[in-house]
């Protein structure tokens, strides 16, 4: 899998920004089938840092109503990147 197609989103919440502040972790909406050595690999050369641990998880799926029916959102998968100490990922630079 390319590293394009490993990594979708970055994932930018109050919980997030403070794990980026407290503990060097940035989190990626990833694709369900990527394994951690590819999101490994796909973060160190998308972004020129150094991992240190990847933790994935799966999101389940939520239902969503609209009107009368009811549907579902996919499921999803979520990673938690460490980064080595002195290493930074600005999503948002020059805001």
């Amino acid at each position: 899998m390319r590293p394009h197609e490993v990594i979708r989103k970055p994932l930018v919440t109050e919980k997030s920004n403070i794990g980026r502040e407290e503990k060097n972790l940035v989190s990626f909406a990833v694709d369900p089938r990527a394994t951690k050595p590819e999101i490994r690999n796909a973060v160190e050369l998308l972004f020129s840092v150094k991992v240190v641990d990847v933790h994935t998880m799966r999101m389940p799926r939520r239902s969503r109503r609209v009107g009368r029916t009811i549907g579902y959102k996919p499921q999803w998968k979520k990673a938690l990147v460490r980064l080595a100490e002195g290493q930074r990922i600005e999503f948002f630079e020059g805001v």
